[in-house]
């Protein structure tokens, strides 16, 4: 796309301004939005052993730091957390419109299940397929005192899956001074959210600090993705003495949301038909906004870290935790999704399906002949403990030892939420033709799922559950002296699965048989300071990555896939260079990953024609059983100090990524377990898509006067491809081409802000205003199964804060 006049000027200043500016610079470099140079002692009040953030170490790694100040600043609101990371190389973040906290990122081309994401040193990547959901997660920007985005290997200790790097999320500890805060934000589309927080400070030995968030919207940008949820956060803190320092942390974020995944063709946009808020899950029953889709779910984290200074040399840290997790979304089934069934504004016409939903003798439904919505229901509970006794030397040598530990159970069935007017909805188990009729429907609300879900009896389509069993242990030495730094890390880990299922098996529960993977990784690294302003290093290492339990097992089955999934192969190495001057920071690093013997799961749906001739949506499972990616790229970023009022940061990264070499594939429908397709393909050459292998962002801070300042970004996202589409993958095949997916459109956002605050004695009040993508560029952001995904045009927030 062509950028227009106002946006090539803006960058035109930019780049003026940086270039008139170097030779004048006089004031030390302030923190900036990736600013790796920050002060993290104060941010790491507890767990100091286990939470691996890059100031503790010369560990030589690529890396990035969020302050407080811009999470503060950037990310309250009704902005989705990820959209923080963008001003940092090789971060991509699509879905935004998708709604409230369904935003996807990518990490040099990874996604969520690649990356590793870390809680003060606790894993929270799903256990089962290594996902994250934002929605979760988002509340976190409440309590964050920093987070650190470790590009690549990263120096995370254990033997995690940081396959695109690990993001590690800190958050507030019991705060040592007494105090609080109350914030109110507002935003486009009603949104509107309250906080309150309050420190006792230190008492003695003992201290607390709590803070509680209400937040609601009637959409987030496109129709239909409503939303409300709440935030609290208590940490208790204990200081017996110098030796010892314990804090429990709890927190949790119950939300509901109404979710925008449309399917959309190019011709549908590009024609008028449908305007960029669309949504095709969305209608109105009886005048009132509904949505076949909702997602909704409560998962409180709690974790008792304890860091034990043994002597002058020797350290321990623990941290021990525990999740449950309640909810799931919703979809239309049966004849809900059919075209026929939309109204002339292309809407869920919900007020024809309960007429037509009333005609049914006896008032029993299935999918041939009804529409109702049901819930996938994804219950969990996890505990586990991360351990970690360092030895310092005080001569330059470092040691460390640990373990990691995790236990994990997940439920996963559904059970019906709106019958639309029926009385049941029968399903049919497709495994063994037995009929099953539900009559009970169950509340999206998340406080009313973490105590009430469907019995056995009231389940339908799906009822299954998982255990899995983590343990590991892992080493790393380390020498560093005012010449040179080098590490090495080696963790070996077991992990247990096994699966049960009773829908598919008559109604009783059926076990799999019990698995045993052994994982392992090594990587070293060393950097050599040539003065004291230039800094060269480079790291490799290798991973055996144990698969997840999803691909372990056949889908809908207890049955290993065969041939049996094997553990994945990760090799990385990557070279960087620094310059660092009182005034002036610039990174270069480049990287190559290759990622084998992985397995590929691509969601998604086709139009069919029922046995009643009309064209209906049904979605598949595709799976690639070995799949090759290689990706490397070069990154480039660095701040300034241009003067006193006035800093300058950029970025630019270029990546090649591409699938490499042949690999059988399936696909199923969902709904019935039959196979839609099955074959064989090589994807050598063919790029992955879903991320933007070209990144190029600008940033400023200006500030006016004592507390007043203004910021803006620049982003330019170029060379994304689409989702790798199995139907055209076979068509490319037949006429002996290399399948490509399709090109999205390069696009450019620009994100700006402006604060005032003031203080009078101890306590402060704060004004902050911010307007995402100013000049409302119109862009698609991806392209998959489901469609062309448009992005998010102009939206805002604005808040004040008063500390006391």
């Amino acid at each position: 796309m062509r950028l227009n006049s106002m946006k090539l000027l803006f960058v035109g200043a930019f780049a003026l301004t940086a270039t008139l500016s170097f030779g004048q610079i006089t004031e030390p470099i302030d923190s900036t939005s990736n600013d790796n140079n920050v002060n993290l002692n104060e941010t790491l009040i507890i767990g100091k052993g286990v939470i691996d953030i890059v100031e503790d170490r010369k560990t030589p790694v690529a890396v990035s730091t969020i302050t407080t100040e811009t999470i503060q600043d950037k990310a309250i609101g009704n902005v989705d957390f990820p959209e923080i990371f963008t001003t940092t190389p090789s971060v991509y973040v699509s879905d935004q419109s998708s709604g409230f906290g369904d935003s996807k990122m990518f990490l040099r081309g990874f996604s969520s299940q690649n990356t590793a994401y870390l809680l003060n040193g606790q894993p929270i990547n799903g256990m089962e397929d290594g996902n994250l959901y934002w929605s979760n997660w988002s509340a976190v920007t409440e309590i964050a005192n920093a987070v650190q985005i470790q590009r690549g290997l990263g120096s995370s200790k254990l033997a995690i899956s940081s396959v695109g790097g690990t993001v590690n999320m800190v958050t507030k500890a019991t705060d040592k001074k007494q105090g609080g805060y109350v914030r109110y934000n507002v935003g486009n589309d009603s949104y509107q959210s309250a906080t309150v927080a309050y420190n006792t400070g230190m008492k003695g030995k003992w201290g607390a600090s709590i803070l509680f968030n209400h937040w609601q919207a009637h959409r987030s940008y496109a129709k239909g993705t409503n939303g409300s949820g709440q935030s609290y956060f208590v940490s208790v803190g204990y200081k017996p003495n110098e030796r010892h320092n314990i804090n429990l942390m709890i927190f949790g974020a119950p939300q509901e949301h109404g979710q925008n995944y449309s399917t959309k063709s190019a011709s549908q946009w590009k024609n008028g038909k449908h305007d960029k808020k669309y949504n095709n899950t969305y209608g109105y029953l009886n005048g009132e906004g509904k949505n076949l889709r909702t997602n909704y779910y409560h998962k409180p984290v709690a974790n008792l870290n304890w860091d034990w200074s043994i002597n002058d040399n020797l350290s321990l840290s623990t941290v021990v935790y525990a999740s449950t997790g309640t909810g799931g979304g919703t979809s239309g089934v049966g004849r809900a999704t059919n075209s026929a069934n939309l109204n002339d504004n292309f809407e869920v016409n919900f007020d024809k399906i309960v007429t037509d939903n009333a005609a049914i003798d006896g008032g029993i439904a299935n999918y041939r002949n009804g529409s109702a919505i049901r819930s996938s229901v994804n219950n969990h509970f996890w505990y586990g403990a991360v351990t970690n006794l360092n030895f310092d030397t005080k001569t330059g040598w470092n040691f460390n030892l640990g373990a990691d530990v995790r236990f994990y159970h997940g439920d996963h069935f559904q059970q019906m939420t709106d019958l639309l007017g029926l009385k049941g909805w029968q399903e049919t188990n497709a495994s063994n033709g037995q009929n099953v009729v539900v009559t009970e429907t169950f509340s999206t609300n998340p406080w009313s799922a973490l105590f009430k879900h469907a019995d056995r009896d009231q389940r339908t389509a799906r009822d299954y559950s998982e255990d899995i069993n983590y343990q590991g242990v892992f080493g790393q030495a380390e020498y560093s002296n005012d010449v040179f730094t080098v590490f090495g890390q080696a963790a070996i880990s077991n992990q247990f699965y096994q699966k049960f299922d009773t829908w598919n098996y008559g109604g009783v529960e059926t076990a799999s048989e019990k698995v045993n993977k052994t994982g392992w990784n090594v990587k070293g690294g060393i950097s050599f300071n040539l003065n004291d302003e230039n800094t060269v290093f480079g790291n490799a290492g290798q991973y055996s990555r144990q698969p997840f339990l999803d691909n372990v097992f056949e889908y809908n089955k207890v049955d290993l896939r065969q041939p049996e999934v094997k553990n994945e192969e990760i090799t990385g190495f990557e070279v960087g260079y620094k310059y660092q001057t009182r005034n002036l920071r610039v990174n270069v690093n480049a990287y190559h990953t290759r990622w084998g013997n992985r397995f590929l799961g691509i969601s998604g749906s086709v139009q069919v024609e029922n046995e009643n001739g009309e064209i209906q949506n049904r979605s598949i499972y595709t799976s690639y059983t070995d799949v090759a990616q290689i990706h490397k790229g070069i990154e480039v970023d660095f701040d300034t100090k241009i003067s006193k009022a006035f800093s300058l940061y950029g970025f630019a990264s270029i990546g090649d990524w591409k699938y490499d070499g042949e690999s059988p594939f399936e696909s199923q429908f969902n709904d019935d377990n039959t196979i839609f397709e099955r074959g064989n393909v090589d994807l050598t050459g063919t790029y992955i898509g879903e991320a933007a292998q070209f990144t190029f962002g600008l940033g400023t801070k200006v500030t006016f006067a004592r507390g007043f300042y203004w910021d803006v970004d620049f982003n330019f996202n170029g060379s994304t491809y689409g989702q790798v589409n199995p139907e055209e993958v076979v068509k490319s095949k037949l006429k002996g081409e290399t399948y490509q997916a399709e090109r999205i459109s390069p696009y450019a956002r620009v994100n700006t802000g402006i604060a005032y605050e003031f203080k009078f004695g101890a306590q402060k009040i704060k004004f902050r205003g911010n307007v995402r993508n100013l000049f409302n560029d119109q862009y698609i952001s991806k392209i998959d199964r489901n469609g062309y995904g448009y992005g998010v045009g102009r939206t805002w927030n604005a808040g004040v804060t008063y500390n006391f």
